[in-house]
């Protein structure tokens, strides 16, 4: 975290932003405000709060420009608060449909998850029970599957001039079969996170105090097939085929082939989604991130798994 500032001294565009954004905040009028830009968030400034005579922090959320492209933030909102109503998330304290503004409340005794902690059984354990407990909540306003996830991302980049690959003909065609075969066997909604990245898990920063893992940025929650949550979480990890299959268990009670085939499928989705959002943000943002190499080593490994000898038997038992 930087150096803490007071409302006014800002010298950054960034920072002005934040300054205005905060002036907002009727009930904050008034009062001593410091502040200090927190790392990560490839899309928006993520921003802790301090307010005078206020016993705890908070966490200010500042969409970035053309976030709204790929964000509905109503419905993000509104998955964050059913959320917390679920004791999954922290308490949403000021929102503004407007613009997406949002502020939330700062949870100090935790910290963000890395990819190592997912090497940890207990880790996934507690993340399945966690997702479990979010399936089994209300609907959302929106009702996005991860083939409108597709489709839309591909239809931006085109419009932008995004640079997909050689072989995306191909690409779209598998996921097209993909698509034909959950319609024909039934897609089943529920209320999705859609973004496991390891930094939206939190856990206890004390290993020696128990405290229940958190779930943070609803940004692109949506209604959506149950099996691609759980699908897009193992690629985000690199879980192998064994890992899967248990996992799989531990969060159905079973292994129905059935479901592990729709797991499968989705793996492959779930790459060919977040690879065509990265092409498309490589055209619209000048973030220091490489969305393009990002997005090719997501092709890339979706075609493996479209690629796999198996493709047709997972199809046929969806």
């Amino acid at each position: 975290m930087s150096v803490l500032r007071r409302l006014g001294e800002g010298t950054s565009e960034h920072e002005r932003n934040l300054e205005r954004s905060v002036s907002r905040i009727l009930q904050w009028r008034g009062l001593d405000i410091r502040y200090a830009a927190l790392v990560g968030g490839l899309t928006n400034q993520n921003w802790i709060v301090e307010v005078e005579n206020h016993p705890r922090r908070y966490f200010v959320k500042v969409p970035g420009e053309g976030s709204e492209r790929f964000i509905d933030r109503v419905v993000a909102n509104e998955a964050a608060r059913n959320a917390h109503a679920m004791a999954i998330a922290p308490e949403v304290i000021f929102f503004d449909p407007q613009d997406g503004l949002e502020v939330s409340e700062f949870l100090e005794d935790y910290r963000a998850c890395t990819n190592a902690d997912f090497a940890n059984a207990a880790i996934q354990s507690e993340v399945l029970a966690l997702y479990a407990r979010l399936h089994a909540g209300p609907a959302l306003g929106m009702t996005k599957t991860v083939f409108d996830m597709i489709k839309e991302h591909v239809d931006q980049g085109r419009e932008v001039g995004a640079h997909f690959p050689p072989d995306m003909a191909w690409i779209e065609h598998r996921c097209k079969q993909a698509e034909a075969a959950f319609t024909a066997s039934g897609i089943d909604l529920t209320p999705c996170f859609n973004d496991p990245m390891p930094g939206n898990f939190l856990i206890s920063r004390d290993p020696t105090v128990a405290r229940p893992m958190k779930l943070i940025d609803y940004e692109f929650a949506s209604n959506n097939e149950r099996s691609y949550e759980l699908a897009v979480l193992f690629a985000e990890m690199f879980f192998d085929e064994s890992l899967i299959t248990s996992l799989v268990e531990q969060y159905a009670g079973s292994v129905r082939p059935q479901f592990l085939a729709r797991v499968m499928i989705n793996r492959a989705l779930a790459d060919v989604k977040w690879a065509s959002w990265a092409v498309v943000n490589r055209k619209l943002l000048s973030w220091d991130f490489d969305y393009q190499k990002y997005g090719v080593w997501k092709y890339r490994r979706a075609r493996g798994v479209m690629s796999d000898p198996r493709w047709d038997v997972w199809l046929r038992a969806v």
